[in-house]
């Protein structure tokens, strides 16, 4: 099963160039087996840019998330820490394999009634 998340251009970027391997998120996915994201890459680029395997799903408190995935969360401490304010949990999506199309999707010609979520959204 697969999931589209929506992510900030400069976030998803930096997925596909290997620099983020990470990709963080206060809440995660209720159903088993998803082991694909489908990137959808928030405004203004609006469009569906590629795709990664889930190599993991890490779930801690924040301190311990960052302690163990700093190295390559692509983003900074202050941004993780504002980010998990006031939480106890924090889940970080290991990236396995990322592809980037050669071209991306325009979103309602691939996904009908294609809304861009808040957060994710199973396929």
């Amino acid at each position: 099963m697969k999931v589209l998340l929506s992510i900030k251009p400069e976030f998803a970027n930096k997925i596909f160039s290997g620099e983020k391997r990470y990709e963080y998120r206060k809440s995660i996915f209720a159903r088993k087996g998803i082991k694909t994201v489908i990137v959808y890459s928030t405004m203004p680029v609006g469009r569906i840019i590629g795709e990664f395997e889930i190599e993991e799903i890490l779930q801690d408190n924040p301190k311990n998330i960052w302690q163990e995935t700093k190295e390559h969360s692509g983003i900074h401490s202050h941004f993780f820490d504002n980010y998990f304010q006031g939480r106890e949990t924090a889940f970080a999506i290991k990236v396995k394999k990322a592809i980037l199309y050669d071209e991306p999707l325009i979103p309602g010609e691939v996904i009908d009634n294609f809304f861009a979520p808040q957060s994710f959204m199973y396929l």
